[in-house]
């Protein structure tokens, strides 16, 4: 009697499964390894060293207070990240998860073991996403440990001139690092895009990067507002609206809504054009009419989607005007006038007591009192209790088109006309002689 033996019945491999290999796959690359424990201990030594230099890097947002305090260092690193740091992690991992499979030709043994394209593509997405999480994980705690140690929990003064205790430091830290996650996302999303769509092709690994050297390439230009807020990257600086009081909201919201929404749209585009694929043709790794159809277009159509949108809900007076640079430098002028007083051991005054207005003018002319540039001259005034004559100090500004701006001071010499003050204890930097702002770009309401 001959034994019948049934097939022996494959098991579906879950994402679960999935998901875990595809996670090894990720950190046993040694790329992988070297950035992981580099986006680790790097910027924890970065920070600690540089607190200590004499010479700060004051051209970078509060970069001028790492020597004050520890919650400092992280929001340079934090700056220095969006710009750079970011991008390239997510290039090198998002970017290289699809391609990789189309370099070595395994995606048949793949496809033989897990059975489905949407397992695979769901599983890789999440593993991506688990190594990027890390990395950013790595970037902010590595920089706020590094600052803490070597500086120590001291108060961080606002882009207003409000000083803030070290526990509200450190929320604000931990919240301006969360909200750049979205555009980590968003760059996440077009780097598995640009995996998927253009396969082996090196321009598919480097996609998030250039995508984000172009938004960078963008705010430099007189672009207006909307389509500032209309990029997905906008929120890697809108972040610097959490350090004013109150906070300049609008800016990030909106930036942190359109970077999922690209984040969702490349998402979705790269898993509809994946499970599509014809795996049976190993020549079939990517087209270039595919590229744009397919992956460029879409995203082009929510751009000037997200303008439509974006443009009525900033209102009419969103930009840099004459009337929000005289607000904004008034307000932190009088905060960290009040600073001052104490260094000095002055009797303290309040903002109502100062009264402190500010005047300014764009390019020496009285027309041009709009828009970013180098070129504003403002003349601050306030007034002491007592004391009949009204002070003045000058001050050049340099203003950006994103509504940062730096101020520095012009005299008179006992204000801001030095970079420190003699104090009790002995010499301590002038907070009136240089400083950060932050102008409210979507609303020119009174602030206190």
């Amino acid at each position: 009697m001959t034994a019948i033996v049934a097939p022996a019945v494959a098991r579906r491999v879950s994402v679960a499964r999935g998901y875990r290999f595809e996670l090894v796959k990720l950190v046993s690359q040694w790329r992988i390894r070297v950035i992981v424990v580099a986006c680790w201990l790097a910027p924890a030594a970065f920070v600690a060293v540089v607190s200590q230099q004499s010479s700060l890097p004051a051209d970078t947002l509060f970069g001028r207070w790492m020597h004050a305090t520890g919650w400092a260092g992280a929001l340079v690193m934090l700056g220095f990240a969006g710009m750079w740091a970011l991008p390239l992690l997510t290039s090198l991992v998002a970017g290289d998860v699809f391609a990789a499979e189309d370099r070595l030709g395994t995606w048949r043994h793949l496809l033989v073991a897990v059975r489905s394209p949407r397992r695979i593509f769901v599983s890789k997405a999440l593993a991506s996403l688990t190594v990027i999480l890390l990395l950013v994980a790595g970037l902010a705690l590595s920089s706020a440990v590094g600052g803490l140690v070597a500086v120590g929990n001291q108060p961080l003064i606002g882009l207003d001139g409000h000083l803030l205790t070290g526990g509200d430091a450190a929320g604000k830290v931990l919240l301006a690092w969360l909200c750049a996650l979205a555009p980590t996302l968003a760059l996440a999303a077009i780097g598995l895009l640009g995996s998927v769509v253009l396969g082996r092709s090196p321009i598919g690994l480097l996609l998030p990067a250039l995508v984000a050297l172009a938004m960078q390439l963008a705010q430099q230009l007189p672009l207006p507002v909307a389509v500032r807020l209309a990029l997905p990257g906008y929120a890697f600086i809108a972040w610097n609206g959490l350090f004013t009081s109150p906070a300049q909201l609008g800016p990030l919201l909106i930036g942190i809504a359109v970077s999922l929404v690209w984040a969702a749209l490349a998402t979705t585009l790269a898993y509809l054009l994946f499970v599509r694929r014809d795996f049976t043709n190993s020549t079939s790794d990517g087209s270039g009419r595919r590229a744009i159809t397919a992956g460029l277009l879409p995203l082009v159509v929510l751009f000037g989607i997200t303008i439509a949108a974006v443009t009525p809900a900033i209102g009419s007076d969103a930009g840099i005007t004459q009337t929000k640079v005289q607000q904004s430098l008034a307000i932190e002028f009088a905060h960290l006038y009040r600073l001052q007083t104490k260094q000095l051991n002055r009797p303290d005054v309040t903002e109502a007591q100062l009264n402190t207005t500010a005047e300014c003018t764009k390019g020496g002319g009285q027309d041009a009192t709009v828009g970013p540039g180098n070129d504003w001259r403002c003349v601050v005034t306030w007034h002491l209790p007592d004391v009949a004559a009204a002070g003045t100090a000058i001050y050049q500004l340099d203003v950006s088109a994103d509504g940062r701006y730096s101020a520095d001071g012009d005299g008179p010499k006992e204000v801001n006309g030095y970079f420190q003050v003699r104090t009790p204890t002995g010499d301590a930097p002038n907070p009136l002689w240089q400083f950060d702002g932050n102008v409210e770009l979507l609303s020119a309401s009174p602030k206190g």
